[in-house]
């Protein structure tokens, strides 16, 4: 079992920054990789970023050059810097945690946090 805790978020205008924390605890050793996904009302739910746990990252073409996504083993905690925010991307982000459990990977999610960008 794998907890997510988030923080950050919020209201920022076109243009600000944000950044989002993701702490993970329990069975830390079984996570393959985490990272961020966004939920816009009638929309599927997208990713955003994501580290393996060799380091490698992935974004979506939407964020690249705006998000960096980044990681501090020591505090089990991966963060997500969001500058040159725009009103597109306004949406409840969640941070995910792939992990394996038993024979097969499944997902953990946080609870989710508000990012809304104001034009």
């Amino acid at each position: 079992q794998v907890q997510l805790v988030e923080s950050g978020g919020g209201l920022v205008q076109a243009g600000g920054s944000l950044r989002l924390s993701c702490a993970a605890s329990g069975s830390l050793f079984s996570i393959n990789s985490m990272g961020w996904y966004r939920h816009v009302p009638g929309k599927q739910r997208d990713l955003v970023a994501a580290i393996t746990r060799g380091g490698s990252t992935t974004y979506a073409d939407s964020v690249k050059g705006r998000f960096t996504l980044s990681r501090d083993n020591a505090k089990n905690t991966v963060y997500l810097q969001m500058n040159s925010l725009e009103p597109e991307d306004t949406a409840v982000y969640y941070c995910n945690a792939n992990a394996l459990e038993g024979w097969n990977y499944r997902d953990y999610w946080g609870q989710g946090t508000q990012v809304t960008v104001s034009s």
